[in-house]
């Protein structure tokens, strides 16, 4: 059975996590191990528990080959819950303790290199202990796998994507132009919010916990598509969008106005109902908005379609 629109939530999570623990119990020991042996996709991942000093790894499946697709978000559509939730089940996140403020050290030179690929990487890593495979999903944060602290970790060389090598090597390139340079160069926003986190851009650079950098990341290139859209025409008329999936539904409605832009989220999960609510004129939010990182999120998915219809 694929999970989908037509379950509720807690139908789909006990779906996948049932199919999950029978893929543990055939595979299970590619997943509790004290080593692991894979093709990360290239990904890493900065975490953000006991902030400022936080984990920080690559996260490599038990998979060898071509294993981009387990963490590149902008090629899931299409994809159905079940398979996006395996996508990031199947990546084992490997982490080393480390200060924000003081990224340095060979460590994070390999994780640099991981994220600058072009290619999925061949990973070799060594655990202090067993790592132990997660059996449940939590309804209310993105699942991952298992997660080990890293004894020690080796990559195999890889080619660099040039756009980013640039930005990298560049350090009196404040951190919002080198976004914005990566994003018109054409580069993945995924890419680029690895590149954010682990503290290859800027000029004083530092490591950023990945959920904060997802949001960073939307929010400057959002920022910078908006300051172009104030020179654009109004548009002739009133346009209304709306899509269905994964069991959410997507409206956005455009109205010939200067920029303002209004988000409004509302949810179900079986037990309560929950909304948020927050809006912009030109000037921009002046407050952290109450529905955190998807206003950012989807303020950018407005800002690009404007962008593109000038």
């Amino acid at each position: 059975m694929k999970a989908n629109s037509n379950f509720s939530s807690s139908e789909i999570r006990k779906t996948i996590e049932t199919k999950w623990q029978e893929y543990l119990s055939r595979y299970g020991n590619l997943f509790a191990s004290d080593s692991l042996n894979g093709s990360s996709p290239p990904s890493v991942f900065v975490g953000s528990y006991g902030y400022p000093k936080v984990g920080i790894g690559p996260m490599v499946p038990p998979i060898h080959g071509d294993t981009t697709l387990l963490d590149s978000p902008e090629r899931w559509l299409g994809k159905n819950l079940e398979e996006i939730v395996n996508f990031r089940l199947n990546l084992v996140r490997g982490i080393q303790k480390m200060s924000v403020q003081d990224p340095q050290g060979r460590f994070i030179e390999s994780l640099h290199e991981v994220a600058m690929s072009s290619r999925p990487i061949e990973s070799d890593l060594q655990f202090l202990k067993t790592t132990v495979p997660i059996t449940t999903i939590d309804g209310e944060s993105a699942p991952f796998g298992p997660v080990g602290e890293i004894k020690s970790a080796k990559f195999s060389s890889t080619r660099s994507e040039k756009s980013i090598e640039r930005v990298y090597y560049d350090h009196d390139l404040r951190a919002q132009d080198a976004v914005l340079s990566l994003y018109n160069r054409g580069i993945e926003i995924s890419k680029i919010q690895k590149c954010f986190s682990v503290g290859m851009l800027g000029k004083k650079r530092k490591l950023v916990p990945t959920k904060w950098s997802i949001t960073a990341t939307d929010d400057i290139i959002s920022k910078s598509l908006v300051s172009q859209i104030l020179d654009f025409g109004l548009i002739d008329s009133c346009r209304v969008f709306s899509h269905d999936h994964l069991g959410n539904m997507f409206s956005v409605i455009l109205f010939p106005h200067r920029w303002v832009y209004e988000m409004q989220e509302a949810w179900h999960d079986g037990n309560s109902i929950g909304f948020g609510s927050d809006s912009e004129d030109a000037k921009g939010i002046d407050h952290p908005p109450a529905i955190a990182g998807a206003y950012f999120a989807a303020k950018l998915g407005v800002a690009e379609y404007l962008a593109e219809k000038k």
